[in-house]
């Protein structure tokens, strides 16, 4: 069987670095017989509409589902992947079969028991329950119990990202006894290290959990009762870190000052790039904007670090690549493709016969307000109109699909490479709304496809065809202004604003 990078090593190393860290005096102290005694407290940005782990979704909205619920595979801080209710795996010569040995003697909260049976009916409610992250298992074609501890996943075709994706919403595992019920959707039943409290717990306000008694990984249950609280305004999470109310939540770059006034630390990390997405490459509706003259202009109109500078007091970095530094498909030669030159954007404007006619329509972005003033002003130093619409609404999705934006400023995650490829690059893409590609194009999303463990390198590909053709302006990756206090130690979590739940553990 095919364990996840060093997956055996890394689990053990993982479990005793944990341990080192959370050991202190008295009740705090590790103890394997059982959790600590310690409480957390986190501010999340966003109520859980759903305890369904079918209509789980991923980056904020993750953490709190893994508190009830395990996951096939365990993601590490540092993205490798580890055993967690899947002991091994392994794929099939031509990557369309994943075999997944699973781990015994585990139960889930209303005791039924965890097995082969158990996981193919998740996986089978996961694609059936049409969920914000159904797409994870589009490629899953069936799956098939091979014995009581043994599955197959089939797959249609080649999906390099799925491995990730089972350590993502789509390997939680609910009891299929409450899977369809509507008791689920109030109170999550799963196998993880806590349960809820639904006594304490109050719908829009706060979700507190308690440590399970019988959970089958005490090295990942840290503390002896997790609550959740609801904090969606920005000020309302920073004077409850302040005021000790939360132990840690996700503050910005501004909030972030007054919490280091108050002497919070800072779990900082870089998970989103935020540009200009030039949406119509084919000049269906925008001319212009299919000369890829015009849309290089563009990107050589923006001072990225004093972009960063005024709108972001610095906290990230100037980039010209949509892909992240840990992906595996980023490219150093591309951090600076585009530098700050005015006088070349004009002259690449004038080559393409576009000097004054280039007008950018772009819907606005309740909060960032600041950051698109800005980049109107610098666009229009090289003779570039930049119109600002109405602002994006719940319809967001449904818009961008339809084709209603040929460009938008918006901060996008840089995820695993084919995960990146199927979010803004391929023409199943829903930042790729015109569908456009090219043979070329195509070609190198293919071989990323069927590239097995090659896949990030052969991404590369793809992010120097997409950035060569300027299909994206980007201006920098940001920093997750991620603040705790001393109570607890946090360990940021790779590819994530918020870390995971098992990287939290009391202080020494």
């Amino acid at each position: 069987m095919k364990l996840g990078p060093r997956a055996a090593a890394a689990a053990i190393i993982t479990s005793a670095a944990l341990a080192l860290t959370a050991c202190g005096g008295g009740a705090q102290g590790n103890n394997p017989s059982g959790p600590k005694t310690a409480a957390l407290s986190l501010g999340t940005v966003q109520e859980i509409r759903s305890w369904d782990p079918a209509q789980a979704h991923v980056g904020h909205i993750l953490q709190p589902y893994q508190a009830a619920y395990d996951s096939l595979l365990l993601r590490e801080p540092d993205g490798t992947l580890s055993p967690m209710l899947a002991t091994a795996w392994k794929y099939n010569e031509a990557n369309t079969k994943l075999t997944l040995d699973l781990r015994t003697g585990v139960t889930f909260s209303d005791g039924a028991t965890f097995d082969a049976e158990a996981a193919k009916a998740n996986l089978d409610h996961f694609k059936k329950a049409n969920g914000p992250q159904m797409a994870q298992l589009t490629a899953v074609s069936d799956v098939a119990v091979v014995d009581a501890d043994t599955i197959e996943l089939n797959l249609t075709t080649p999906d390099p990202s799925l491995e990730f994706y089972l350590s993502q919403a789509a390997g939680l595992m609910g009891s299929p006894k409450a899977l369809g019920t509507e008791a689920i959707k109030t109170e999550p039943v799963g196998s993880g290290p806590y349960v809820m409290d639904k006594a304490a717990t109050v719908k829009d306000s706060q979700s507190v959990f308690t440590a399970r008694q019988d959970y089958w990984n005490k090295d990942l249950q840290k503390f002896e009762k997790v609550t959740f609280k609801t904090l969606t305004d920005l000020t309302a999470r920073t004077n409850a870190l302040v005021s000790g109310q939360v132990d840690a939540t996700l503050l910005d770059p501004k909030t972030g000052k007054q919490a280091e006034g108050a002497k919070m630390q800072l779990a900082s990390n870089q998970v989103d790039w935020q540009g200009l997405l030039l949406l119509d490459r084919d000049g269906a509706k925008n001319a212009p904007l299919q000369d890829v003259r015009v849309r290089q202009a563009i990107n050589h109109a923006f001072d990225r670090k004093t972009i960063l500078d005024q709108v972001l007091l610095g906290q990230g970095t100037p980039t010209s690549q949509p892909f992240g530094k840990e992906s595996g498909a980023w490219v150093e030669e591309l951090e600076d493709k585009y530098p700050y030159d005015p006088e070349k954007a004009k002259a690449l404007l004038k080559e393409a016969g576009h000097e004054n006619d280039v007008v950018l329509e772009l819907p606005s972005v309740p909060g960032w307000e600041t950051q698109i003033a800005v980049v109107k002003q610098q666009l229009a130093d090289v003779g570039i109109t930049l119109n600002v619409g109405s602002a994006i609404t719940n319809t967001f999705t449904s818009d961008v699909a339809a084709q209603k934006f040929t460009s938008m400023y918006f901060s996008l995650f840089q995820g695993e490479p084919w995960v990146a490829i199927n979010q803004i690059v391929s023409t199943k893409a829903l930042y790729n709304p015109f569908k456009n590609t090219t043979p070329e194009l195509q070609a190198k999303i293919d071989a990323v496809e069927k590239g097995g463990k090659d896949a990030g390198k052969l991404a590369q590909e793809v992010n120097k065809y997409v950035v060569e053709q300027a299909w994206f302006a980007p201006l920098f990756r940001v920093n997750q202004m991620y603040y705790h206090n001393d109570k607890i130690t946090v360990t940021p979590q790779i590819q994530q604003a918020v870390p995971s739940i098992y990287n939290y553990a009391p202080a020494s």
